[in-house]
């Protein structure tokens, strides 16, 4: 199947060099999103066919071979000719043809895409733009660029991720050393918009669709985290300072976790939250799910995201026994390949057969056990039962004595 994809901006009057001007009169089957249609209609042969590109894509695709198979191969209603925003190949259309049509042969003819148009509007350089998609698309990569203190984010939005939503999370977060420029309707002479806002105005503003956006910081604004948050820095327990992993701890803990080859941390028995925090600032691509019995927790660790600037915990109330856990049910996406336990209520057994089923093959499972006299539950002897009856391969423990502090060891095993 042959495709022609030519980029196109909101312009309603749009200008096509001699070549692409050719390909449209001679075309017979189009395609585009409904805004697309709207400004290419004028312009089309009066025979033409239409397929609006709508969702599920599926069904696209379905008309797409329908399309071709009833033509000659000779014809050239055996060639598609799409119409999309901008270069198709940024977040664009043609890559998902080539995602669901590797063997395709696929034309293009790019036009600047929104966040090009809207650095060309402000005179701004964009070599250095770090390009982020909401559009369709959940928040991971946008807070990862925040928490790595990306200065220049460019942002492409929908409808839900909206320039407003966009700097509500950044202030809630704290991320507040930035200024956002909207662009919207770019290109087209009549409805096209720059503004220059405050992250707190934008917060008041309501935008027109599509729109696009810059966030810039001087690298002087940004404030960076600290490698190892003081424990006085966090929310406690009922004030409890003993219900924390000590920070040396932690930082030891995610050591033993391999957290740079991971993709996904389960926390389960997060209590306060600084494991998850800490590993969260630290190795920002991690997919992190905290687990916690305990409802007064919720609260807890919420406000300790927000003081420390961690978005993108996802955070699981109720008994990890009968917890939903965040898992595709046909495929291997949201598995673990790291589990820390931070608390078993003496269940530890339980817990890790359970963490068992899902864990990666290559996973690691990592505890820590206090070593104190008037503990009553002996986690390092029901670890060393559990991994013996699981058949896990276990490494020796770290055994490390903070100031007047119980010693504490840190526990690791593997498949």
């Amino acid at each position: 199947m042959k495709f022609i994809i030519i980029g196109i901006t909101d312009n309603t009057q749009p200008w096509f060099p001699p070549e692409v001007q050719e390909i449209i009169r001679n075309g017979k089957v189009f395609s585009g999103g409904k805004r697309h249609h709207v400004i290419m209609a004028p312009l089309l042969p009066a025979e033409a066919a239409w397929i609006d590109i709508t969702v599920p894509l599926d069904n696209v695709f379905a008309q797409y071979s329908r399309t071709s198979h009833l033509a000659p191969r000779t014809s050239s209603n055996s060639t598609i000719i799409i119409f999309a925003s901008g270069d198709p190949l940024f977040f664009g259309f043609a890559n998902t043809i080539r995602r669901k049509m590797p063997e395709a042969d696929i034309k293009l003819f790019p036009a600047f895409n929104s966040l090009q148009m809207l650095a060309h509007r402000l005179v701004m350089p964009y070599h250095d733009l770090h390009v982020v998609s909401l559009t369709g698309r959940p928040w991971p990569d946008f807070d990862q660029a925040l928490i790595q203190r990306v200065p220049k984010i460019g942002v492409l939005t929908d409808r839900e991720h909206t320039p407003a939503a966009i700097a509500r999370r950044m202030l809630d977060y704290g991320y507040t050393g930035y200024t956002m420029y909207v662009g919207e309707h770019l290109g087209n002479p009549e409805r096209e918009r720059v503004l220059t806002l405050t992250l707190e105005a934008a917060t008041q503003q309501s935008f027109d669709q599509p729109n696009c956006l810059i966030l810039n910081a001087s690298r002087t604004t940004l404030q960076h985290s600290l490698f190892g948050i003081p424990d006085s820095e966090f929310s406690l327990l009922d004030g409890r300072e003993r219900m924390i992993t000590k920070m040396p701890i932690r930082l030891l803990t995610l050591q033993a976790l391999d957290l740079p080859r991971r993709q996904v941390l389960w926390d389960i028995g997060f209590c306060t939250g600084s494991v998850s925090i800490e590993a969260r600032l630290l190795f920002p691509h991690l997919d992190i799910h905290a687990f916690e019995i305990r409802p007064e927790c919720e609260a807890i660790i919420q406000e300790n995201t927000r003081r420390h600037g961690a978005p993108g915990i996802s955070i699981h109330m109720g008994d990890f026994l009968t917890t939903p856990l965040p898992i595709g049910e046909q495929t291997e996406e949201g598995l673990p390949d790291a589990v820390f336990i931070g608390g078993h209520g003496g269940r530890l057994k339980e817990i890790m057969a359970k963490v068992l089923r899902y864990l990666k093959a290559d996973g690691v499972i990592v505890m820590n056990s206090v070593k104190a006299p008037k503990v009553t539950t002996d986690s390092h002897r029901l670890w060393d039962e559990a991994c013996q009856e699981l058949g896990l391969r276990q490494e020796p423990p770290m055994r490390v004595v903070i100031d007047e502090h119980h010693p504490i060891e840190i526990l690791t095993c593997r498949r």
